[in-house]
């Protein structure tokens, strides 16, 4: 793999943005339509580019889809699949602010699983920085409130939902190519939407399919820049730069939507990304013997 830092951030950077405006979309669209009708859609624009892509390729489908293990590829794709409809259900309810500091503490539910998953030895350093990252959700979701809301649930099952489905990727990717990976993400988000989708099917506005076909392209050119950075520059080096989606999502929220930021809001989420951010740079260093 080439390491090209520099074109790596770039991508990352603007994959972060294109999911962040895509996330905006979603919930524009949810607050008008039912989550599972605006994934199925986007499930099978995403699945028809795939397998297209996958024609291209030596051997076609065929050699894109062969996997050494066909029940993790299918537990990753019905992950996250879920994962998806569950984030614009939260965007819907709790707005984009909340809801994606809840759930960029998911790097660091990595970190506490790669221990008994992956077999990751974890300095007291980066558990400190989990701690801190679980304190700053906390302070989000204030518990001990009067006004707790429920709701809160969603990005938090969300935020173990990405976490398993992160470990799983990279139990994957030490077997199956990341085309292999995708193919089968595109294919059962297909399939489990194509199943239920349709019992919430209702008539999409005229004025509205050109938001439709913006989330489609955003979600589909957002993956595209996210493996392209991946195979240019090292995860490691790439993660820290993850939460500027956190940031986007944030300014469209308050800017669009006219989300609220509050104290427990500010606070909480420094320490979240604070957390994440220190996490991150630890575990380079660790790769590079220091």
């Amino acid at each position: 793999m080439k390491n090209d830092i520099r074109l790596g951030i770039i991508l990352m950077l603007s994959a972060t943005l294109f999911f962040a405006i895509m996330d905006g979309v979603s919930r524009y669209l949810a607050e008008t339509y039912n989550v599972m009708l605006i994934n199925m859609l986007r499930a099978w624009v995403l699945a028809i580019i795939v397998i297209l892509i996958s024609m291209r390729k030596g051997q076609g489908i065929k050699k894109v889809s062969k996997s050494d293990n066909y029940f993790l590829q299918i537990l990753r794709g019905t992950i996250l699949i879920s994962c998806v409809c569950i984030g614009v259900h939260s965007f819907t309810i709790l707005g984009l602010v909340t809801s994606h500091c809840i759930i960029s503490c998911y790097p660091l539910i990595v970190l506490a699983l790669s221990g008994p998953f992956l077999k990751e030895k974890i300095g007291w350093r980066r558990w400190l920085a989990v701690l801190l990252g679980f304190i700053g959700v906390l302070i989000i979701i204030n518990p001990l409130s009067f006004n707790f809301n429920l709701n809160i649930l969603w990005p938090i099952s969300l935020s173990f939902l990405l976490a398993f489905y992160t470990i799983l990727t990279r139990k994957v990717s030490s077997f199956d190519s990341s085309e292999t990976s995708f193919f089968w993400v595109a294919m059962m988000g297909c399939l489990i939407m194509s199943l239920i989708g349709p019992f919430f099917w209702e008539l999409i506005l005229l004025e509205d399919l050109k938001y439709l076909i913006l989330l489609c392209f955003l979600s589909t050119c957002g993956h595209f820049l996210l493996i392209k950075a991946l195979e240019t520059t090292q995860a490691s080096i790439l993660q820290p730069f993850t939460y500027f989606q956190l940031l986007f999502a944030s300014a469209i929220g308050i800017f669009v939507f006219n989300d609220k930021i509050t104290q427990t809001i500010l606070i909480g989420g420094f320490l979240i990304v604070g957390s994440g951010l220190f996490a991150a740079w630890r575990d380079h260093f660790k790769k590079q013997g220091i």
